[in-house]
């Protein structure tokens, strides 16, 4: 079902609303004849209300509690972004503190590696593969930063900031990766979709004169609940869809390093 997150966001939307809604009126017609064959007494519809009204404050918690993970994991995912590229952004300037000919070396290994992110390891984030090619600059980085030989006192302190702030990189990175596969587990997803089937359900059990008011009581009902849904699929799998995390912060980044040096 990934393929959905390849869709526009109002496409995705119009699908999900619209399975409901069909499968809301599917069970309207078949359901109503019953209905009326049962010769119902007046208290009918007030017993189905009242269920009604319980499995759908049961569902409504449930459900909001999930929106609430799901959010949590893409602000989280987020935040776990802007701290590797904070990260990278101040290995680029604590590089930039030393001599020629490493820094520029040094320099142009960052910079090659925020490309790789940007341009090649956040596509792949989006259809789910876990990027590894951006492992290979950061290797040259660390062999290319230790062939370098302080010399000062003042360099030996800079290339141990160096060392320490170069391991908070890799970590920030290897929480990054880590969270490309992060989701709602199947278990959740099929207590969200039973759940709102079992709602539209009890809808059918409802007996009214009106065939109109029935159909739009069931159609109004299903489109709240794909809406709802709708918004937990969005938010869940935080690198894929049109509402995912982007490169923003790794292209802030890049832009200062493109800036040239005083």
């Amino acid at each position: 079902m990934y393929w959905v997150y390849s869709l526009p966001n109002w496409l995705f939307a119009v699908l999900t609303v619209g399975l409901f809604v069909a499968f809301s009126l599917a069970g309207i017609f078949p359901t109503r004849a019953w209905i009326r064959r049962m010769h119902v007494q007046l208290s009918h519809n007030d017993i189905v209300g009242f269920y009604l009204a319980g499995i759908t404050v049961l569902y409504g918690v449930s459900l909001g509690l999930l929106a609430i993970g799901a959010w949590t994991i893409y602000t989280e995912t987020e935040a776990k972004v802007a701290q590797e590229a904070a990260d990278l952004s101040g290995l680029y300037s604590s590089v930039s503190g030393l001599p020629e000919p490493p820094r520029s070396l040094l320099q142009n290994d960052l910079r090659q590696y925020t490309r790789q992110i940007i341009d090649v390891s956040w596509p792949e984030q989006r259809r789910g593969i876990l990027p590894n090619e951006d492992s290979a600059i950061l290797e040259k980085f660390q062999g290319n930063f230790g062939s370098f030989e302080p010399v000062t006192e003042e360099q030996k302190i800079l290339v141990a900031d160096i060392s320490r702030e170069f391991d908070a990189l890799e970590e920030s990175r290897s929480i990054r990766l880590d969270s490309v596969t992060a989701e709602l587990p199947p278990p959740l997803w099929a207590l969200i979709l039973l759940g709102a089937l079992i709602c539209i359900v009890v809808t059918w059990f409802f007996h009214t004169e009106s065939l109109r008011m029935h159909i739009w009581m069931n159609v109004f009902t299903a489109m709240l609940l794909g809406l709802m849904i709708f918004m937990v699929a969005s938010l869940d799998n935080p690198y894929r869809g049109k509402v995912s995390v982007s490169p923003a912060p790794f292209e802030r980044v890049y832009k200062q390093m493109a800036k040239p040096s005083k």
